[in-house]
């Protein structure tokens, strides 16, 4: 669990290097003795992943031990984005729920930089297609499955047993949303959109009433999820930094987005879920409903926002990236022309909504 201790400076325990990121020994070592986890060296930290937000690292001991390491992106940060040490709190309240998440160890603080030690959890990330490739096409299907039913645990959540309830403001998300974003691009943005200006207005005026709070992952797809190779079963769900309060839809058009059709534009590795097996859209929106007893007249406006807010994420892995080279993941970096694509789709969304 999180130390409740107050926060003070620690030296850096991974820091950048010539050719990467170099772990401190010492430093790591002494860290998990303070912990009681046992940790023999040399340790071994490798990047993994190709989310291009925070940064995450697999450490490995001289027994193969693992553990998961995790702080933000180098350079300049956007206030409220990248905060590990809020992720950590998420986490560490759903423990005692039946939303899989990793065990949290510790939160560090090395001067306004938190790193957030965690459980490495067994299983596939379908980041790139050679994982996503040894499943069979039942396998898919089941993960399909599980990753809608668990997404439907995660809005069943109880905020006020679970201490998530003071997480976030109780006002509606999508205005929140409307009012976040636009912000964001204007702080990270390459180059002017009128586009997705129009389209922000449009979205504004089209916001639905909300009629219920839930916990909202904030970015829910096939990449931030582990599953079982055996099952399709999910085993932990990941990368919590966007999490939130408000409309639990908002979680399935965001999953919409990332859920491309044939043809449609989508971000770096997100269009495995057009391998043989995995279900189509209808069939997560229809499983979802069903779980839910939800109503989907809103999921258009939803699905619009959750594209408009992909395609602005895009833009500021596209700033980071040229920021620092060292934000850059194995995926790749969003251009300019797929953030064109991204906004564009969501503009005739909303256009074929009536929005």
């Amino acid at each position: 669990m999180p130390s409740d201790n107050p926060v003070t400076e620690s030296p850096a325990v991974i820091r950048p290097g010539d050719t990467g990121f170099e772990i401190d020994q010492a430093e790591f070592s002494a860290w998990l003795d303070t912990l009681g986890l046992a940790c023999t060296a040399p340790v071994q930290a490798v990047r993994v992943g190709v989310g291009q937000s925070n940064l995450t690292f697999r450490i490995t001991d001289a027994q193969g031990r693992q553990w998961i390491l995790r702080r933000p992106p180098l350079g300049h940060l956007l206030a409220s984005a990248h905060d590990v040490a809020r992720e950590a709190r998420v986490m560490a309240a759903l423990a005692p729920t039946d939303v899989p998440v990793p065990r949290i160890h510790d939160v560090r603080h090395e001067g306004e930089v938190a790193l957030v030690l965690m459980e490495c959890v067994d299983g596939l990330v379908l980041d790139r297609p050679a994982p996503a490739e040894q499943l069979t096409p039942a396998l898919r299907h089941a993960v399909g499955t599980s990753l809608i039913g668990t997404l439907a645990r995660i809005h069943a959540v109880d905020l006020t047993a679970t201490g998530l309830d003071t997480l976030a403001s109780h006002s509606s998300y999508a205005a929140r949303q409307l009012k976040r974003w636009p912000a964001q691009w204007e702080k990270s943005k390459t180059r002017d959109l009128p586009v997705l200006d129009r389209l922000t207005a449009r979205l504004r005026a089209a916001v639905p009433e909300q009629r219920e709070l839930s916990l909202v992952h904030g970015d829910y797809n096939l990449r931030n999820v582990i599953v079982s190779p055996d099952t399709g079963e999910l085993t932990a769900v990941l990368d919590w930094e966007l999490c939130t309060l408000g409309d639990p839809l908002a979680d399935v058009g965001s999953l919409l987005a990332y859920w491309p059709r044939p043809g449609e534009p989508s971000i770096p590795g997100v269009d495995l879920c057009l391998l043989p097996g995995f279900p189509p859209r209808e069939e997560l929106i229809d499983r979802y409903l069903e779980i839910t007893g939800r109503d989907r007249k809103a999921l258009a406006f939803w699905h619009s926002l959750g594209l408009w807010k992909l395609g602005i994420i895009a833009e500021g892995v596209l700033r980071r990236a040229l920021d620092n080279p060292r934000n850059r993941a194995q995926s790749g970096t969003p251009t300019t022309d797929l953030v064109d694509e991204l906004i564009g789709l969501a503009d005739r969304v909303a256009a074929d909504a009536g929005i």
